[in-house]
């Protein structure tokens, strides 16, 4: 998927790649879970919203990184990276914002409301990822929080807005939840994710998301995992 210059891949459950479309800029890589052997990127940043195995993969991580990538992460992760040799770990809290090179990222909330699988409490995260005027939302996993509202302005003054949003249910929003906070937030395009990697969610999840997106007159696309 290409928008702007910017192309987004999906790795699949909470995974995405996202670089720019034209071979330049910086390659970014969020929570890689069980990466498909086709990939063999390396990334530049790798984002992780939390410390639980299907989000912070060390396996992973080692796989598409390179000396020198950095990885953003909360303090709960810090062991598990620390492992890894070469890497530049840069631990983040929910209202910070880190500046590299010209790709500006800042931390969000991410947490459940009603339920104890990720309490508010840890400090857990979703990401804002700028790049040129296209705007990446990545919710970690989250349900329909509050704040979700403070994001329906970044799809205006020209930026192109794109929200990653879970759908499978259980330990975050599911389909309904997920399209009514897309609708909250009126991005230019909603995707959704947290499906599909047998720790919940189905494809089926994924296209009632679309379609009740599309219900509510919004842009919605399921990208093919990589």
């Amino acid at each position: 998927m290409e928008i702007g210059n910017i192309k987004i891949e999906f790795l699949g459950h909470s995974g995405f790649l996202i670089s720019s479309s034209n071979g330049s800029g910086k390659k970014i890589v969020i929570d890689p879970y069980n990466v498909s052997g086709n990939v063999n990127e390396k990334a530049d940043v790798i984002l992780i919203t939390h410390s639980h195995y299907d989000h912070c993969s060390i396996k992973d991580i080692e796989k598409l990184s390179k000396r020198g990538t950095v990885i953003v992460m909360p303090a709960d992760c810090q062991s598990k990276v620390m492992k890894i040799e070469g890497v530049d770990l840069q631990v983040v809290e929910v209202g910070d914002e880190i500046d590299l090179s010209g790709l500006k990222i800042e931390t969000v909330p991410a947490y459940n409301k009603d339920k104890d699988f990720h309490p508010k409490s840890e400090g857990w995260l979703g990401y804002l990822i700028k790049m040129g005027n296209v705007i990446v939302y990545h919710s970690g996993d989250s349900d329909f929080i509050p704040e979700m509202q403070k994001l329906s302005g970044y799809g205006k003054h020209g930026n192109e807005f794109i929200s990653l949003l879970p759908v499978s249910g259980k330990y975050v929003m599911d389909a309904e939840e997920a399209a009514d906070a897309a609708s909250v937030m009126s991005p230019d395009l909603a995707i959704p994710m947290h499906y599909g990697a047998g720790v919940a969610g189905t494809i089926e999840d994924a296209q009632r998301f679309v379609e009740l997106c599309k219900e509510k007159g919004l842009k919605a696309e399921i990208l093919e995992r990589i």
